[in-house]
């Protein structure tokens, strides 16, 4: 990765921590779920409203570090109007991005803004703070009941 692209997809995790989209409840979600990340006290709830099989909303709320909050915010753009089945689909593309290897191609076409968080395979301690939002939607569409933790 050039250094102007990572300086940019370190500029956009920011901007996604900082002042992350979709960054509320969402009174009416027919589906939520808890992750907690307790190595390091990342802490998100997501919450979704289904309609048809379709994302229809999501949102979250919690804390966490910058690549948990921009992760989640940025899920959040990236899912929002999709099927629970393109859902479940990225949220596979995404995880294969975050624990692939330095250097491996990213599908940039698929992911789109998703890439940003390409540079998380190289800290691997950091793969749980990216991912826990994902986890945490798949939790809420499967309407899974218990916390979702990434030990």
């Amino acid at each position: 990765m050039t250094p102007d692209l990572r300086e940019l997809y370190q500029e956009t995790i920011l901007d996604h921590s900082k002042r992350p989209r979709n960054f509320h409840e969402i009174a009416d979600a027919n589906a939520t779920a808890v992750g907690h990340n307790p190595l390091c006290g990342d802490r998100v709830t997501v919450y979704v409203r289904l309609t048809d099989g379709t994302i229809a909303d999501v949102a979250f709320v919690g804390q966490g570090c910058a690549i948990s909050k921009a992760s989640a915010s940025l899920m959040t753009d990236a899912v929002k109007g999709k099927s629970k089945t393109q859902a479940h689909e990225l949220f596979e593309k995404f995880h294969r991005m975050v624990t692939g290897r330095p250097g491996d191609p990213v599908d940039t076409q698929s992911l789109g803004k998703l890439a940003v968080l390409s540079g998380v395979c190289e800290f691997p301690v950091r793969v749980k703070c990216a991912s826990l939002a994902w986890h945490t939607l798949e939790a809420a569409i499967q309407a899974k009941k218990e916390i979702v933790s990434l030990e």
